[in-house]
């Protein structure tokens, strides 16, 4: 036998029991909750041709997918995230429908990355989809709802920074930069290099207030006041806008209940290309990547031949955990049951209680073996099981 048949690939890993068992409960949470906001699971194909993978601007991410070819020698691959195959769903075969169309899922994608902790090859995530709508009310729905997913996910301590992407692209038309500019400024700003960014505007040539405006974007970050502070420093309509739509969520976020883990992020530029209008991200302290992630792609379904606007998010599950271990949260959020024993004589009998049990909706775990009663005490306590029937 070789070594290789005990290992699993770069990038993936197992959950143990218990592991596993806490995974599902979150998302059972999670599901549960985007039910009770009316939205409908989808479940589309793990592999997607890589064509509709790559629609718009997804072309930028093919180095990172697991690609293969099938029999046809079509290039497929596994899906990296799932904004782009539901948007293929809805425009093949939910065109039809009312809208807007609330959809949800919960499943693995996959995406070729260094793997750290919270960051796997393979990982897990649960969103929600928000499709027809254009409305600053669909955008606060759809934060308000990732907010209150880390709360039944029972994390305590997370924040939630909003931007909006037409601030700065509202600014650097502002100032007549060409796309290649653009284009490196926010590879700048979705990367966090502020010495780079900073470069970058050093070498161009505008007056040194444009330039002093271009390095203030990463550090208008803070409460509603950086919106008053963001509409001083610029001269076009686009930005405006930006700002009018951020305060327009805010106001709708305060009455969600939720507005106290807002923190504004005008330099948030998300890591796909798609995003038209607000876009955020949470963030728990000590944990260095974000828990969940969305915002508005108004022009992605035009690419699948359905013009539509459209907003969403999705949370990793495994980061969630991660978090809630590292803040101390150490809730074992398993379901513990009932376990049955019995003498040798009372298994027929321990059968139907645990029948009886599993029907009433507990759950129960019967020993295959008869037992004394302090051998079923010892399996009780080791199993972990809150309650023992002993039948005899």
């Amino acid at each position: 036998m070789s070594k290789t048949m005990l290992e699993v690939p770069y990038g993936t890993r197992d959950f143990l029991p218990r592991s596993a068992a806490n995974k599902r409960a979150v998302e059972r949470r999670i599901m549960e909750l985007f039910n009770r906001y009316g939205y409908n699971e989808v479940v589309t194909p793990t592999l997607e041709y890589l064509e509709t993978l790559t629609t718009g601007g997804g072309r930028s991410l093919e180095p990172h997918m697991f690609k293969m070819f099938d029999r046809n020698n079509r290039t497929l691959a596994l899906h990296h995230e799932m904004t782009t195959p539901i948007a293929r769903l809805v425009s093949s075969r939910l065109k039809d429908e009312p809208m807007p169309l609330k959809l949800s899922y919960n499943t693995s994608v996959f995406r070729y990355e260094q793997t750290l902790p919270g960051r796997q090859c393979e990982f897990y995530q649960a969103g929600v989809e928000l499709i027809g709508a254009s409305s600053a009310a669909a955008d606060a729905e759809i934060i308000a709802l990732a907010v209150e997913s880390l709360n039944v996910s029972a994390l305590e301590e997370f924040e939630v920074c909003l931007g909006q992407v037409e601030f700065a692209n509202g600014l650097m038309d502002q100032f007549a930069l060409d796309p290649d500019i653009q284009a490196r400024l926010k590879n700048s700003l979705e990367t966090h290099d502020i010495v780079g960014l900073e470069s970058i505007v050093d070498g161009l040539n505008l007056p040194s207030e444009s330039k002093v405006a271009l390095k203030k974007i990463p550090y208008l970050h803070g409460d509603k006041e950086i919106l008053q502070r963001a509409a001083s420093m610029i001269d076009n309509e686009r930005s405006r806008r930006a700002l009018e739509n951020l305060s327009e969520i805010y106001r709708l976020l305060e009455s969600y209940g939720v507005a106290d883990r807002i923190v504004f992020d005008l330099g948030l530029i998300r890591d796909f290309n798609y995003y038209t209008g607000m876009v955020f991200e949470a963030y728990a302290p000590a944990f260095g990547y974000s828990l969940a992630g969305g915002g508005r792609y108004d022009h992605m379904l035009k690419d699948f031949g359905l013009a539509c606007p459209a907003t969403g998010f999705a949370l990793g599950i495994e980061r969630i955990l991660i978090a809630r271990k590292r803040q101390g949260l150490i809730e074992d959020l398993r379901v513990r049951g009932v376990y049955v024993g019995y003498e040798a004589s009372k298994v027929g009998a321990a059968i139907e209680t645990a029948k009886k049990l599993r029907a009433e909706g507990k759950v129960v775990e019967l020993a295959l073996n008869a037992q004394s009663r302090s051998e079923a005490e010892e399996s009780q306590r080791s199993k972990g099981s809150v309650e023992l029937i002993y039948v005899e």
